[in-house]
């Protein structure tokens, strides 16, 4: 129900930063979960930052204190501020979605989203 689409990823050196977007449309980001999963060749999906209704984070151990994660309701956005980027950060970057029931805490487990964007690959040299 809720098409995704994310940009801004690219080639940086380690240390360096990089700003991911994700652009909704189909429905209001308001009412929903949001987050940002990454997978590198080889690995599982993992949670990097998701961010609930009420515009409260949640971040993975490994980028804590380095990213930051925030929306912009009226312009239906999702943004991954990278700071202090590592080689290990490399990966492709997916933003996700799930609509929030009001039922259950926010979660960083990507079975939990439902709505999907395309990837955007980033990649850190050292």
């Amino acid at each position: 129900q809720v098409q995704l689409v994310e940009s801004g990823g690219g080639s940086v050196q380690a240390g360096g930063s990089l700003r991911l977007s994700c652009t909704a449309s189909g429905h209001s980001i308001s009412q929903y979960f949001m987050g940002w999963f990454r997978q590198a060749p080889g690995k599982e999906r993992e949670g990097v930052a998701v961010i609930d209704s009420d515009g409260k984070p949640v971040f993975a151990d490994s980028v804590k204190g380095r990213f930051i994660i925030s929306k912009d309701n009226a312009k239906n956005t999702l943004y991954l501020q990278m700071n202090s980027l590592k080689a290990e950060d490399t990966a492709m970057y997916y933003c996700a979605a799930a609509y929030d029931l009001g039922t259950r805490p926010i979660s960083l487990a990507a079975y939990d989203y439902h709505y999907w964007g395309q990837g955007t690959q980033v990649t850190v040299s050292s």
